[in-house]
């Protein structure tokens, strides 16, 4: 008759035999289980019914905010267009407005830079309302201290929004050695679109840092 012999009663054995064939100083213990061999100790990492040990825990994915977070937020969206082209409209489009207080479809480029803002945990507004118009979003930003003219030598910073009067904002992608930025803006040519401007911004207003 067969006997069936269980996993742990094999490691017990081999446990046995391996104190035998090569015993342990008791003042030096492994580094990850006392007394026991390196087949010994891998034979103890297997769950029974698997060949492979459990993986080890993924750690923890960090939170980003702040500009760099709405930055993020803006670039994951480059390419989502107008449907139809004209119609300030489409499902994401309609999610940007989510992240203003009472707004309809209209002229949406203040309305994705709420949108990324509250992604990023730092929406736009004293109550985090969030912006339908640029010169709303402008008028605080110069309330609470967040706004930099343009014109004064100060350059914007990666996630800073880019403002041009009451007409038109963006999200400032990345500033060149010579001064060149670069933007992601909603709205424009009815998408979320990069642009290219020279150091003045192609005549901005100002900068608006987020956070």
């Amino acid at each position: 008759m067969t006997r069936t012999v269980s996993l742990p009663a094999v490691i017990a054995r081999i446990a046995e035999i391996d104190q035998i064939v090569s015993p342990k100083p008791p003042s030096t213990p492994s580094s990850s289980t006392t007394g026991q061999s390196g087949f010994l100790s891998s034979l103890n990492g297997v769950q029974y019914g698997s060949s492979l040990a459990a993986p080890a825990a993924a750690s923890a994915a960090s939170t980003t905010t702040g500009a760099t977070g709405a930055l993020a937020a803006a670039q994951s969206q480059v390419g989502v267009a107008e449907q139809p082209p004209g119609s300030n409209d489409s499902p994401q489009i309609a999610q940007y407005r989510t992240a203003t207080a009472g707004s309809g479809v209209g002229p949406w480029c203040a309305y994705f830079a709420s949108w990324a803002a509250a992604q990023a945990g730092t929406p736009l507004g004293e109550a985090g309302q969030g912006f339908g118009s640029v010169s709303a979003l402008y008028d605080w930003a110069q309330r609470t201290g967040r706004a930099t003219p343009a014109g004064t030598g100060a350059r914007p910073n990666p996630g800073d929004l880019i403002v041009w009067g009451g007409e038109h904002i963006g999200i400032v992608e990345s500033v060149d050695a010579d001064g060149s930025i670069h933007t992601i803006e909603g709205n424009s040519s009815n998408a979320v679109s990069r642009r290219t401007y020279g150091p003045d911004g192609g005549g901005a207003t100002g900068y608006v840092h987020i956070g």
